[in-house]
């Protein structure tokens, strides 16, 4: 405790001067609390407003497919390059470096494989979260599914009501069944059912057609999946559209590690994303690192 003799009085209390109450960049989470916003930031460029998501969470259901063989040998090297990681918690423990620093998207529901019927998913412990230090808890969501839209629409309640008593942040993933057709009309509401439900960020598909429809009807951010492996031009060029239809980034998997130069790939999407390349510059500088 400072003296009483070392105490001076205040002089600059800037009355003329209102205090700035800042905004936030992010659409539809200005009202959050200061940890989700300050996980948020790390997630999300501050300058551009978008991010880069690296996803390699998808031997939760596939197992070791292809890129994904040695996740130290064709993963660790493209982490540096990403705003945001996506991975289980057993790939982030086992394999990821702690001393890169980077945000983790961590995939926090999790059930049934390939191999038999997808969708049928459970949530993992909160404190599991905690322990990794995540900043986004990525949870599944197939509407449209006859047996499986409650419950996975309950999972993603449940994770956010948790999440919020720790102050992290949830994002609803849009799955899509054999039976469903990813247009504007069923991405638009399942994305934005998914933010009614309570997600702070949506990831779903790219649709070529009035994609604007599905960015414009969700208030809060959308990140677009990777989908299949593309041609990589053919993969720049719907980032490019995505970001300018409205999208707040991406969280690509295949059509980065699987691509032929990965390293490159990475950087021609974050020109892309971050600084509004046309995918024709884009592509070109990834040609020039083959």
């Amino acid at each position: 405790m400072a003296d009483n003799d070392s105490v001076q009085s205040g002089k600059n209390f800037g009355i003329e001067t209102p205090q700035k109450t800042e905004g936030y960049f992010l659409k539809g989470l200005s009202h959050l609390d200061w940890g989700m916003k300050d996980r948020l930031s790390g997630i999300f460029n501050q300058q551009s407003g978008k991010t880069v998501m690296l996803a390699f969470d998808h031997g939760y259901i596939m197992g070791p497919t292809s890129g994904l063989e040695r996740i130290d040998l064709t993963i660790v090297p493209l982490i540096e390059y990403a705003d945001c990681i996506m991975c289980t918690r057993g790939i982030l423990r086992s394999v990821v470096p702690p001393t890169f620093n980077k945000a983790v998207s961590l995939r926090y529901s999790a059930g049934s494989t390939i191999l038999t019927d997808l969708n049928d998913e459970c949530i993992m412990d909160i404190d599991e979260a905690v322990r990794l230090n995540a900043s986004l808890l990525a949870v599944m969501v197939a509407v449209g599914d006859p047996k499986h839209e409650g419950l996975t629409i309950r999972n993603l309640t449940k994770t956010v009501d948790a999440g919020t008593k720790f102050g992290i942040p949830t994002m609803g993933v849009t799955a899509v069944g054999k039976e469903l057709v990813r247009d504007a009309r069923y991405l638009a509401m399942a994305s934005r059912v998914c933010a009614e439900n309570g997600a702070h960020v949506v990831k779903t598909y790219y649709c070529e057609k009035d994609f604007e429809q599905v960015t414009n009807s969700v208030p809060v951010p959308i990140v677009i999946a990777g989908g299949k492996k593309l041609p990589e031009k053919e993969a720049l060029e719907m980032a490019y559209r995505a970001v300018n239809e409205g999208a707040a980034g991406v969280d690509m998997g295949r059509n980065i590690f699987q691509a032929k130069n990965p390293v490159a790939m990475i950087k021609a999407v974050r020109e892309v994303v971050h600084y509004g390349a046309k995918p024709e510059e884009a592509f070109k500088k990834w040609l020039a690192e083959n």
